[in-house]
């Protein structure tokens, strides 16, 4: 049972060779340190002095990739809206820390859990785009399921954001005649997009409000949210 183990040879480079042919199967050896030293000042040498040519080519070819790369950046983020498309990566990257309880405007409202600086996005109003239409369809439907609060909010003349059933936490916002925050449309990637920005900063424990700016009516809605220059009705 007894097998005489093959004597282990040595590579020019210093290193043992594997009779097995991987390493793994060999276990844990130790290495000289003669032999480690070796390795390490064959290895560092030769990643610290290419060859001349290797430098000569290499370099220009670097510098005109970023340069080319620094144009493309540019180019995609110009247009109208190239800082709206920064600040909204940004807002996807880092999420502000947000939390909806009840509110003494109206029913619930959305508090901030952090500092918010001025002129910054707080949160995207999310949900489902769909026509006028279907919009009179939906609304007829939610009030015969007692539905009171209305969560759309319009984009344009043809498209409206439906957040009742399909939404985030931006439906809660509570409207106010004197706001901390206002509703801006962007495009991003030929798409509209519903995002609130802070018009001042916003404290700890504040209700994020905003504008509804709701078009005139006969039938009034009564505005509950208590500021100095309350108009009195949300529409």
């Amino acid at each position: 049972t007894s097998f005489s183990t093959p004597k282990k040879k040595k590579r020019d480079d210093g290193m043992r060779e594997h009779v097995t042919g991987c390493a793994r199967s060999e276990g844990y050896y130790k290495i000289d340190k003669k032999d480690k030293l070796k390795y390490l000042n064959n290895s560092r040498a030769f990643a610290e002095e290419p060859p001349a040519d290797t430098q000569v080519r290499t370099r220009p070819l670097l510098a005109a990739g970023r340069r080319s790369e620094q144009r493309r950046l540019l180019s995609s983020f110009t247009g109208s809206c190239d800082s709206d498309l920064l600040k909204f990566n940004q807002l996807k990257f880092r999420k502000k820390k947000l939390k909806f309880c009840k509110s003494h405007i109206h029913d619930w409202g959305l508090f901030a859990m952090e500092p918010i600086a001025a002129d910054e996005m707080v949160i995207e109003y999310v949900g489902q785009n769909i026509r006028q239409v279907i919009a009179d369809m939906r609304e007829k439907r939610y009030e015969d399921e007692g539905i009171g609060s209305s969560y759309m909010f319009r984009v344009d003349h043809d498209t409206i954001i439906d957040a009742t059933k399909c939404g985030n936490f931006a439906r809660f916002i509570n409207h106010s005649c004197n706001p901390n925050c206002y509703a801006k449309v962007i495009t991003v990637e030929s798409q509209k997009k519903i995002v609130i920005y802070s018009k001042q900063h916003i404290n700890v424990n504040e209700e994020i409000t905003y504008d509804y700016k709701f078009p005139i009516e006969d039938v009034k809605i009564p505005c509950l949210c208590g500021s100095e220059n309350c108009r009195g009705t949300l529409n």
